[in-house]
């Protein structure tokens, strides 16, 4: 594999292969894609703009495979995001980053890799694979801060939960999708519509697709687990809530009575008994109301 990079990079050092006519990797900018294209001997009509990128996909043309890239940022996945076009064609693979991301790629690559790309095939799959290699990490801590969030639930503490939640629902769910969208992008990749890999070499993309499937099923996982944590939060509050109508219940059939006696008693008619001597029935018939509604409160376990 050759490393043919724009001006606007770096030289990385150049690899020679025991192939007559080795395969070359273009890493350039929307600026200089064009003629970086026709090095590669790649033609491509539409317009090239990293900025407008909005997922992933991959388009099959007559003389080129054309993809997109589009991946969150671990650490801030509803945040911007790295934009890459990739083309492929029989000798070439040509990349489009306005910036160093896949030159740090490249670089990762060839200080863990033993075999970094001795063929498209490989350097494609060393390509994606290096950019997810720390998605299952990522979402190992999803899953810690949700078991927390439960634990938390679990003993009364509430506060804030909903304004914590929201945007790890929002996160994983954006994730989903991209493990989807990089997982059909696999699938088609290992396809070969075009003839441009070898058939020996389309494993490489199943594993591709498979690493996104686990993925993406890790991420479903989690929005289930989110959901139950949620549901659980939910429970909590509506028997604290429960628990606030209970006590009002008890205040209102207490007072219910007590309030239709002093009605009574406060139209104060000549003949009502009691008008005239202190109301001590009033009191003793209050008193008892009282002790008769705690009586049949304690029986039904209602205090």
């Amino acid at each position: 594999m050759i490393w043919k990079l724009g001006e606007r990079l770096e030289q990385i050092e150049t690899e020679t292969w025991k192939e007559t006519s080795p395969p070359a990797v273009f890493l350039t900018d929307s600026k200089n894609a064009r003629r970086d294209l026709e090095l590669a001997g790649i033609q491509y009509e539409n317009e090239i703009q990293t900025n407008k990128i909005g997922f992933c996909k991959l388009e099959t043309q007559q003389e080129c495979l054309a993809g997109t890239l589009c991946i969150p940022r671990l650490l801030d996945v509803l945040g911007s995001r790295y934009r890459i076009y990739f083309f492929v064609n029989q000798d070439h693979v040509v990349l489009v980053d306005d910036e160093d991301f896949s030159m740090r790629l490249i670089r990762r690559i060839k200080r863990k890799k033993t075999h970094q790309g001795e063929t498209k095939e490989r350097f494609i799959y060393n390509f994606i694979a290096e950019f997810m290699s720390r998605d299952q990490e990522i979402l190992m801590q999803y899953e810690k801060i949700l078991m927390r969030m439960e634990e938390d639930v679990m003993q009364g503490k509430i506060e804030n939960f909903q304004r914590e939640l929201m945007p790890i629902r929002r996160k994983l769910l954006t994730l989903r999708g991209y493990y989807d969208e990089m997982m059909d992008m696999g699938t088609e990749l290992e396809e070969n519509e075009n003839g441009f890999f070898a058939k020996k070499q389309l494993k490489y993309f199943g594993t591709l697709s498979n690493r996104a499937d686990r993925l993406m099923g890790r991420t479903a996982h989690l929005l289930e687990y989110a959901q139950q944590v949620r549901d659980l939060y939910q429970a909590q509050v509506d028997a604290k809530q429960n628990s606030n109508m209970q006590f009002l219940t008890v205040l209102s059939t207490i007072f219910f009575p007590l309030t239709l006696i002093t009605g009574w008693y406060g139209m104060n008619f000549e003949n009502m008994p009691e008008l005239k001597n202190g109301y001590p029935g009033v009191i003793a018939l209050s008193l008892i109301v009282i002790v008769v509604c705690i009586l049949i409160f304690k029986k039904k376990k209602i205090l």
